[in-house]
């Protein structure tokens, strides 16, 4: 157990190392802290490092810690990460937030359907279901695939296989995203995020996103603690309306509930100007991004479903082509379709670690907001996928 304590630990102080080395080297502030968080996760998971032998106790306690770690880390991250935006500018960009929801949506379930005739004839078993699946994966994340999976009754196997390759494949492509690829997405789609009305405005929306100088400082700790305790019960509220309402702790209506009363709080101008919140949230985003990687598996995938693997890597790509297409022809920004792919094929707690990267704040809302329309649609849509499809 001490070992497993001892890696609960290193979760914890590799993101203040990675800090610090942000605030002192050039080359760190080059890199950017997520990408350090994901490099660090990803070394401890091909070595190793935080493998246990299956079953064990140790195994057993290490995968709970993991899992509350997470669990508790974005919840708390997301409402520091908004309390200093200043909403009333992001109302001019809902207009091109719906429409790259609309042709995210709209890529994904053409992908499915097209994948659907071409691959039919594969020899992939319930392969209705497993289209369903994936609308439900690439609309809300794996919360609706496993929502989808259970009430269909769907093969554990399949998903599990269906999971692995989705995992292989979308994996590479966020880390693509934080360590640079947005800039790809940026000259393609070379157009304003439209959240501006005056000087001030774009002053403040443009300032550094991440300055972790004198987050230390007396003045810097009490509004930090602040807003610290503010999220805490904005977090507690969420769960205790999430077990009123289904009994659980509902993800979608806890990070719902955060998102709203944070939103809220923002237009409160003692709440907008605690100092050092955003970097705040961004060190439990930190923690979450070590965890994240840590658990990549490049082993989970074998050569046996190699079908199933051509399907998720038509969906995911043809989607993604699509959606690229479409927001191009809208006059979507490069920032805003990278937080709205992550959104839709990871679910929104991956939003804030790719706007970290991009160090554009402007776009965090219409992450959350494009993930949580996912969140409620993806399983509606997945059952409709499949009823359709079984009826052709």
């Amino acid at each position: 157990m001490i070992r497993v304590y001892l890696l609960i630990s290193l979760y914890v102080l590799i993101p203040v190392l990675i800090i610090e080395c942000f605030k002192r080297w050039t080359w760190m502030q080059k890199i950017g802290t997520v990408v350090a968080a994901y490099a660090v996760g990803i070394i401890f998971a091909l070595t190793g490092f935080v493998h246990f032998e299956p079953e064990t106790a140790e195994a057993i306690s290490f995968s709970k810690l993991q899992s509350l770690l997470m669990s508790i880390t974005v919840p708390l991250a997301i409402p520091l990460m908004l309390f200093n935006c200043d909403f009333k500018l992001w109302t001019k960009a809902l207009p091109k937030t719906i429409w790259s929801l609309i042709g995210g949506l709209t890529a994904v379930l053409v992908a499915i359907v097209s994948g659907y005739f071409i691959f039919r004839n594969k020899g992939i078993d319930d392969f209705e279901k497993v289209c369903a699946m994936m609308t439900g994966i690439y609309t809300g994340g794996t919360m609706n695939f496993n929502a989808l999976g259970a009430s269909l009754h769907v093969d554990k196997t399949v998903m599990a296989i269906v999971l692995a390759f989705e995992m292989v494949l979308t994996t590479p492509y966020i880390f693509f995203l934080i360590g640079g690829g947005f800039r790809v997405f940026r000259k393609i789609l070379p157009y304003q995020d439209v959240t501006r009305r005056g000087r001030h405005d774009e002053d403040v929306q443009t300032m550094d996103v991440e300055d972790y100088k004198g987050m230390f400082r007396k003045q810097s700790v009490g509004g930090m603690f602040a807003g610290l305790g503010l999220s805490i019960v904005f977090l507690a509220i969420g769960a205790g309306l999430a077990l009123m309402l289904t009994g659980k702790l509902n993800e979608l209506v806890i990070i719902l509930t955060i998102t709203t009363l944070s939103i809220i709080a923002s237009f409160f101008k003692k709440v907008r100007e605690l100092p050092k919140t955003f970097e705040l949230g961004m060190f439990f985003i930190l923690i979450f991004s070590v965890i994240v990687a840590s658990l990549f598996d490049i082993h989970s995938v074998n050569g046996g479903s190699l079908a199933i693997g051509m399907f998720v890597c038509w969906v995911m790509v043809l989607s993604a082509v699509l959606h690229l297409i479409f927001c191009r022809i809208a006059h979507v920004s490069g920032d805003l379709f990278c937080v709205s792919q992550v959104a839709l094929l990871c679910s929104p707690p991956f939003v804030p670690p790719v706007v970290g990267a991009m160090q554009n704040k402007k776009v965090l809302i219409s992450g959350i907001v494009i993930g949580l329309v996912g969140y409620a649609v993806g399983t509606y849509l997945g059952i409709t996928i499949m009823f359709i499809l079984s009826h052709i």
